[in-house]
């Protein structure tokens, strides 16, 4: 049993490796996931969900199995492993195009362009368009005046683009990792992932490797939000004495309240406008599938959040291949896919199919687009 175990640990943490050589971090958490579950016997929840949900699915750019660079309308486009996705003000969508080192723009008709950076290119320049480059580009949000802020992951910098283009380092410094608040460069972070921003300009970053929410004006400066820094758990509490553990997605609503998918603990969390952490979803250390309400329902490492203006949270639960969805109540659904199972169906409800989905936003009519990362396609969601 022993070696059986070893056999399916090396196996999946090739499988990764060779979906995107990069994430040996998303690898190695994926490894102490395994290790503890076969041997710690974790309370991995066994039920399955049901999905009755009316939902359509549809590829709205790339085309599912077939990475590449390429720009263009629809299926005619390529992605290589697109990461996180948000809206702007006018309808168009931008992505990170990570395993391309790019940022992509997709028209509410289809059309996909490369916004920044250069397609197998990486770096750090900081210039315009195409001279521009990214190493490691994860997540990204956009403000009211059609600013985009990206967090080059393994630089440990939070970039900034402006709308013609100009991409500068905002805060973080180069390859520096830390924990440090401050001003620009001297800030410090340590695996910088999603972002979200509220009404007042202010981004929220799930600072994932510091297990801790940052919060960053639009002057630069940093603090720190929530979360015990360089100290993992799953504490519900005030913001500071609360703990994350490896936190991946966030989204913050129209009051102020923040919701974090705290990924290692396959839970949502929630941070209060006053600044009050609870658990909205799942239990932490116990995996699963099952659609319930507040604690009974479980996720697998999920790591993309959008919030609509009702309060319903929608969730890419990355390791299950499904989209749930969370009212303001707590309870759980799932709207799309079938956990356990990944492919590139466009369908309804549980017919549809997802490889490993990532980021996750809505349009202005309420429908969810997502950055479905393994299949390399953007899909699109309609209730």
């Amino acid at each position: 049993m022993k070696r059986r175990i070893q056999f399916t640990i090396v196996f999946i943490s090739i499988f990764l490796f060779m979906c995107n050589p990069k994430k040996t971090e998303d690898s190695s958490s994926l490894l102490l996931f395994f290790l503890l579950s076969n041997t710690a016997n974790t309370s991995a929840a066994t039920t399955t969900s049901t999905v009755t949900s009316s939902a359509v699915v549809s590829t709205f750019a790339g085309l599912s199995g077939s990475s590449g660079t390429t720009d263009g309308t629809g299926s005619d486009a390529r992605f290589r492993f697109p990461y996180s996705i948000t809206m702007d003000a006018g309808g168009s969508f931008y992505v990170t195009d990570n395993g391309n080192y790019t940022i992509r723009k997709i028209t509410s008709t289809g059309v996909v362009t490369t916004f920044a950076g250069t397609a197998g290119s990486s770096g750090t320049t900081d210039a315009t368009g195409g001279a521009a480059r990214f190493y490691d580009p994860e997540g990204i949000s956009v403000d009211s005046s059609g600013n985009l802020y990206v967090s080059d992951n393994l630089k440990y910098t939070i970039r900034k683009i402006t709308s013609s283009g100009v991409v500068t380092t905002f805060v973080g410094s180069l390859d520096n990792v830390g924990t440090t608040d401050g001003t620009g460069t001297a800030a410090r972070f340590y695996s910088p992932r999603s972002l979200a921003i509220d009404s007042n300009g202010n981004l929220f970053l799930a600072d994932s490797g510091n297990h801790n929410i940052r919060k960053i004006t639009s002057a630069g400066v940093v603090t720190t939000y929530a979360g015990t820094t360089a100290s993992s758990g799953s504490t519900d509490d005030s913001s500071l004495a609360s703990k994350f553990f490896e936190p991946n997605g966030i989204a913050v609503d129209s009051n102020g309240n923040v919701y974090v998918a705290d990924t290692s603990n396959s839970t949502i969390r929630k941070i209060s406008s006053t600044g009050i952490v609870s658990t909205l979803a799942g239990l932490a250390g116990s995996r699963g599938t099952t659609d319930g309400a507040g604690s009974e329902a479980r996720f697998s490492w999920p790591q993309g959040l959008t919030v609509d203006s009702s309060g319903n949270v929608f969730v890419a639960d990355t390791y299950n291949h499904t989209i749930r969805k969370i009212t303001s109540a707590g309870v759980v659904t799932t709207v799309a896919g079938t956990a356990g199972t990944s492919g590139t169906t466009d369908g309804v409800g549980a017919t549809a199919k997802f490889s490993f989905p990532r980021g996750i936003t809505l349009d202005g009519s309420g429908n969810l687009l997502i950055a479905d990362s393994s299949n390399g396609s953007i899909r699109k969601i309609v209730f």
